[in-house]
Protein backbone atom coordinates (compact mmCIF):
# COMPACT_ATOMS: atom_id res chain seq x y z
CA UNK A 1 0.00 0.00 0.00
CA UNK A 2 1.73 3.42 -1.24
CA UNK A 3 1.05 5.95 1.36
CA UNK A 4 1.77 10.45 1.27
CA UNK A 5 3.77 10.76 4.07
CA UNK A 6 5.54 14.31 5.77
CA UNK A 7 7.46 14.08 8.03
CA UNK A 8 10.95 16.48 8.95
CA UNK A 9 14.62 15.49 8.18
CA UNK A 10 15.24 14.05 12.01
CA UNK A 11 18.07 12.00 13.17
CA UNK A 12 15.28 9.38 13.88
CA UNK A 13 13.52 9.66 10.39
CA UNK A 14 17.01 9.55 8.79
CA UNK A 15 17.09 5.52 8.28
CA UNK A 16 13.22 5.99 7.24
CA UNK A 17 13.89 8.35 4.76
CA UNK A 18 16.81 6.83 3.55
CA UNK A 19 14.91 3.27 2.77
CA UNK A 20 17.31 1.58 5.37
CA UNK A 21 14.07 1.14 6.81
CA UNK A 22 11.71 -1.07 4.60
CA UNK A 23 7.99 -2.83 4.91
CA UNK A 24 6.31 -5.58 3.26
CA UNK A 25 2.93 -3.84 4.15
CA UNK A 26 3.88 -0.33 2.51
CA UNK A 27 5.77 2.28 0.66
CA UNK A 28 6.02 5.39 1.45
CA UNK A 29 6.27 8.52 -1.03
CA UNK A 30 7.63 11.48 1.23
CA UNK A 31 6.12 15.13 0.56
CA UNK A 32 9.02 17.87 0.29
CA UNK A 33 8.14 20.64 2.79
CA UNK A 34 10.80 22.79 3.79
CA UNK A 35 10.32 23.55 6.40
CA UNK A 36 8.31 20.76 7.68
CA UNK A 37 5.62 23.26 9.02
CA UNK A 38 4.27 24.58 5.58
CA UNK A 39 2.61 20.88 5.21
CA UNK A 40 0.10 21.17 8.12
CA UNK A 41 -1.99 23.61 6.82
CA UNK A 42 -2.91 21.53 3.75
CA UNK A 43 -2.90 18.46 6.18
CA UNK A 44 -5.70 20.07 8.47
CA UNK A 45 -7.21 21.64 5.55
CA UNK A 46 -7.54 19.47 2.97
CA UNK A 47 -6.28 15.82 4.26
CA UNK A 48 -3.19 15.85 1.85
CA UNK A 49 -1.24 13.17 3.18
CA UNK A 50 -1.95 9.58 5.15
CA UNK A 51 0.76 10.65 7.70
CA UNK A 52 2.01 13.36 8.60
CA UNK A 53 4.55 14.71 11.30
CA UNK A 54 2.26 17.45 12.94
CA UNK A 55 2.44 20.25 15.93
CA UNK A 56 0.90 18.91 19.06
CA UNK A 57 -1.03 22.63 19.03
CA UNK A 58 -2.18 21.98 15.72
CA UNK A 59 -3.61 18.80 16.59
CA UNK A 60 -4.71 19.71 19.37
CA UNK A 61 -6.98 22.44 17.69
CA UNK A 62 -7.67 20.22 15.30
CA UNK A 63 -9.35 17.46 17.14
CA UNK A 64 -11.70 20.10 18.52
CA UNK A 65 -13.16 20.64 14.97
CA UNK A 66 -13.25 16.94 14.40
CA UNK A 67 -10.93 16.93 11.78
CA UNK A 68 -10.54 13.15 10.40
CA UNK A 69 -7.11 12.62 11.91
CA UNK A 70 -5.63 10.59 14.51
CA UNK A 71 -2.01 11.15 16.87
CA UNK A 72 0.15 7.95 16.75
CA UNK A 73 2.37 8.16 19.89
CA UNK A 74 5.28 9.12 18.18
CA UNK A 75 7.62 12.00 18.75
CA UNK A 76 9.15 13.69 16.31
CA UNK A 77 10.45 16.99 18.29
CA UNK A 78 10.73 18.04 21.75
CA UNK A 79 12.51 21.23 23.07
CA UNK A 80 12.85 23.73 25.87
CA UNK A 81 11.37 26.73 24.74
CA UNK A 82 13.05 29.54 27.01
CA UNK A 83 15.56 30.41 24.56
CA UNK A 84 12.85 31.79 21.74
CA UNK A 85 11.82 34.90 23.39
CA UNK A 86 13.95 37.60 22.49
CA UNK A 87 13.18 41.61 23.18
CA UNK A 88 14.19 45.11 22.25
CA UNK A 89 16.62 46.34 24.75
CA UNK A 90 15.36 49.89 24.17
CA UNK A 91 11.47 48.64 25.37
CA UNK A 92 13.10 48.13 29.22
CA UNK A 93 11.65 45.09 29.72
CA UNK A 94 13.27 42.96 33.00
CA UNK A 95 11.71 39.80 33.40
CA UNK A 96 8.68 38.10 32.06
CA UNK A 97 6.28 40.31 34.10
CA UNK A 98 7.33 43.76 31.71
CA UNK A 99 6.08 42.11 29.06
CA UNK A 100 2.71 42.97 30.43
CA UNK A 101 1.31 46.37 28.18
CA UNK A 102 3.83 45.80 25.63
CA UNK A 103 3.31 44.49 22.10
CA UNK A 104 4.65 40.94 21.67
CA UNK A 105 5.16 39.73 18.25
CA UNK A 106 4.51 35.43 16.81
CA UNK A 107 4.40 34.21 13.92
CA UNK A 108 0.52 32.48 14.27
CA UNK A 109 -0.97 32.72 18.21
CA UNK A 110 -1.65 29.10 17.77
CA UNK A 111 1.80 27.84 17.16
CA UNK A 112 2.81 25.11 19.70
CA UNK A 113 5.49 27.12 20.79
CA UNK A 114 4.10 30.02 21.48
CA UNK A 115 1.20 27.91 23.58
CA UNK A 116 4.06 26.35 25.71
CA UNK A 117 5.74 30.31 26.48
CA UNK A 118 2.35 31.82 27.25
CA UNK A 119 1.18 28.95 29.44
CA UNK A 120 5.03 29.01 31.30
CA UNK A 121 4.81 32.94 31.35
CA UNK A 122 1.11 33.06 32.91
CA UNK A 123 1.79 29.55 35.21
CA UNK A 124 5.30 29.90 36.39
CA UNK A 125 5.82 33.64 36.27
CA UNK A 126 2.55 34.95 37.19
CA UNK A 127 2.06 37.14 33.77
CA UNK A 128 -1.26 38.61 32.70
CA UNK A 129 -1.30 36.97 29.10
CA UNK A 130 -4.54 39.67 28.62
CA UNK A 131 -2.34 42.34 29.74
CA UNK A 132 -0.02 42.18 26.24
CA UNK A 133 -0.66 43.22 22.90
CA UNK A 134 -0.24 40.13 20.67
CA UNK A 135 1.08 41.03 16.80
CA UNK A 136 0.62 38.32 14.72
CA UNK A 137 1.47 37.49 11.08
CA UNK A 138 0.42 34.53 9.89
CA UNK A 139 -3.32 32.87 10.35
CA UNK A 140 -3.72 29.17 11.93
CA UNK A 141 -3.34 26.22 9.71
CA UNK A 142 -6.97 25.55 11.22
CA UNK A 143 -9.26 27.82 9.39
CA UNK A 144 -12.39 27.26 11.55
CA UNK A 145 -9.95 29.18 14.67
CA UNK A 146 -11.29 33.33 14.94
CA UNK A 147 -7.89 34.79 15.47
CA UNK A 148 -8.71 38.20 17.65
CA UNK A 149 -4.86 39.62 17.85
CA UNK A 150 -3.70 42.53 16.47
CA UNK A 151 -2.07 41.51 12.59
CA UNK A 152 0.80 43.10 11.53
CA UNK A 153 1.30 45.16 8.47
CA UNK A 154 0.99 43.44 5.18
CA UNK A 155 4.96 42.78 4.26
CA UNK A 156 6.40 43.63 7.55
CA UNK A 157 8.55 41.18 8.98
CA UNK A 158 8.77 40.27 12.61
CA UNK A 159 12.36 40.44 13.59
CA UNK A 160 12.68 43.77 11.55
CA UNK A 161 9.42 44.71 13.49
CA UNK A 162 11.47 43.62 17.07
CA UNK A 163 14.85 45.44 15.73
CA UNK A 164 13.10 48.95 14.41
CA UNK A 165 11.04 49.14 18.12
CA UNK A 166 7.57 48.23 16.62
CA UNK A 167 7.43 45.41 18.86
CA UNK A 168 8.69 45.00 22.47
CA UNK A 169 9.16 41.34 22.54
CA UNK A 170 9.13 38.58 20.57
CA UNK A 171 7.92 34.84 21.07
CA UNK A 172 9.44 31.75 19.12
CA UNK A 173 12.32 33.15 17.17
CA UNK A 174 15.81 32.34 18.38
CA UNK A 175 18.05 35.19 17.69
CA UNK A 176 21.52 35.88 18.88
CA UNK A 177 21.38 39.28 16.99
CA UNK A 178 23.49 42.05 19.19
CA UNK A 179 20.19 44.33 18.70
CA UNK A 180 18.16 42.01 20.79
CA UNK A 181 18.08 40.84 24.16
CA UNK A 182 16.92 37.53 26.28
CA UNK A 183 13.99 37.39 27.85
CA UNK A 184 15.44 34.69 30.08
CA UNK A 185 18.90 35.84 30.40
CA UNK A 186 19.92 32.82 31.87
CA UNK A 187 18.12 30.30 29.75
CA UNK A 188 19.99 27.20 30.98
CA UNK A 189 19.21 27.85 34.35
CA UNK A 190 15.24 28.35 33.68
CA UNK A 191 15.32 24.86 31.76
CA UNK A 192 16.82 23.01 34.64
CA UNK A 193 14.39 24.96 36.97
CA UNK A 194 11.31 24.16 34.73
CA UNK A 195 12.47 20.28 34.01
CA UNK A 196 12.89 19.98 38.10
CA UNK A 197 9.23 21.37 38.77
CA UNK A 198 7.51 19.60 35.99
CA UNK A 199 9.29 16.84 34.97
CA UNK A 200 8.74 16.74 31.19
CA UNK A 201 10.23 18.37 28.61
CA UNK A 202 7.72 19.73 25.84
CA UNK A 203 6.93 18.32 23.19
CA UNK A 204 6.75 20.41 19.59
CA UNK A 205 5.80 17.49 16.96
CA UNK A 206 4.05 14.28 17.17
CA UNK A 207 2.94 12.60 14.50
CA UNK A 208 -0.82 11.72 12.78
CA UNK A 209 -2.57 9.66 10.19
CA UNK A 210 -5.69 9.34 8.99
CA UNK A 211 -9.17 8.74 10.19
CA UNK A 212 -9.49 6.47 7.19
CA UNK A 213 -6.30 4.93 7.42
CA UNK A 214 -6.96 4.40 10.85
CA UNK A 215 -10.57 2.87 10.61
CA UNK A 216 -10.34 0.81 7.52
CA UNK A 217 -6.65 -0.61 8.08
CA UNK A 218 -5.50 -0.79 11.38
CA UNK A 219 -2.87 -3.67 10.29
CA UNK A 220 -1.16 -0.26 7.51
CA UNK A 221 -1.37 1.89 11.15
CA UNK A 222 -0.03 -0.46 13.37
CA UNK A 223 2.99 -0.98 10.48
CA UNK A 224 3.56 2.65 10.13
CA UNK A 225 4.32 3.11 13.97
CA UNK A 226 6.40 0.18 14.08
CA UNK A 227 8.85 1.25 10.85
CA UNK A 228 8.82 5.44 12.88
CA UNK A 229 9.90 2.82 15.70
CA UNK A 230 12.56 0.85 13.89
CA UNK A 231 14.20 4.17 12.53
CA UNK A 232 14.47 5.47 15.88
CA UNK A 233 16.50 2.72 17.18
CA UNK A 234 18.85 2.89 14.32
CA UNK A 235 19.63 6.85 14.47
CA UNK A 236 22.71 8.13 16.36
CA UNK A 237 23.31 10.92 18.17
CA UNK A 238 20.88 12.35 21.00
CA UNK A 239 16.86 11.90 19.62
CA UNK A 240 13.88 12.11 21.99
CA UNK A 241 13.69 9.53 23.99
CA UNK A 242 9.82 9.67 25.81
CA UNK A 243 8.36 6.99 27.99
CA UNK A 244 4.75 6.27 28.30
CA UNK A 245 4.67 8.46 31.34
CA UNK A 246 7.04 11.14 29.88
CA UNK A 247 4.51 11.34 26.90
CA UNK A 248 1.44 11.42 29.10
CA UNK A 249 2.58 14.42 31.31
CA UNK A 250 3.52 16.32 28.28
CA UNK A 251 0.82 16.19 26.42
CA UNK A 252 -1.96 16.85 29.82
CA UNK A 253 0.40 19.66 30.10
CA UNK A 254 0.28 21.44 26.69
CA UNK A 255 -3.39 20.26 26.75
CA UNK A 256 -3.92 22.56 29.91
CA UNK A 257 -2.25 25.60 28.63
CA UNK A 258 -4.41 25.31 25.29
CA UNK A 259 -7.05 25.06 27.54
CA UNK A 260 -6.92 28.11 29.45
CA UNK A 261 -5.52 30.77 26.29
CA UNK A 262 -8.78 29.61 24.47
CA UNK A 263 -6.99 27.54 21.78
CA UNK A 264 -9.63 24.64 22.45
CA UNK A 265 -12.99 24.53 24.19
CA UNK A 266 -11.46 22.59 26.77
CA UNK A 267 -8.81 20.09 28.60
CA UNK A 268 -9.23 16.78 26.95
CA UNK A 269 -7.88 13.94 28.31
CA UNK A 270 -4.63 11.96 26.89
CA UNK A 271 -6.82 8.55 25.98
CA UNK A 272 -9.28 11.44 23.81
CA UNK A 273 -6.45 12.37 21.73
CA UNK A 274 -5.80 8.70 20.55
CA UNK A 275 -8.77 6.53 18.68
CA UNK A 276 -9.48 2.45 19.26
CA UNK A 277 -6.44 1.96 16.82
CA UNK A 278 -3.67 4.50 18.25
CA UNK A 279 -4.58 4.01 21.99
CA UNK A 280 -3.65 0.50 21.87
CA UNK A 281 0.21 1.35 20.96
CA UNK A 282 1.17 3.48 23.65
Amino acid sequence: MRLRILLGDHPHTAALKAGAVTSDLVELDFADYKPTNKGFKPMVRDGAFDVAEMAIVTYLMARSYDKPMALLPSVMMARHQFGFAVTNPASGIIGPKGLEGKRVGIRSFTTTTGAWLRGMLANDYGVNLDAIEWVTFEEPHVAEYVDSTTKAPAGKQIMQMLFDGELDAVLGEKSDDPQVAQLFPDVAAEEKTWLARHGVVPINHMVVVSKQLSDTRPDVVREVQRVLEASRAAATGKVPAFSRDDMTRSLELITDYSAQQGLIPRAYTVDELFDDVTRGLR
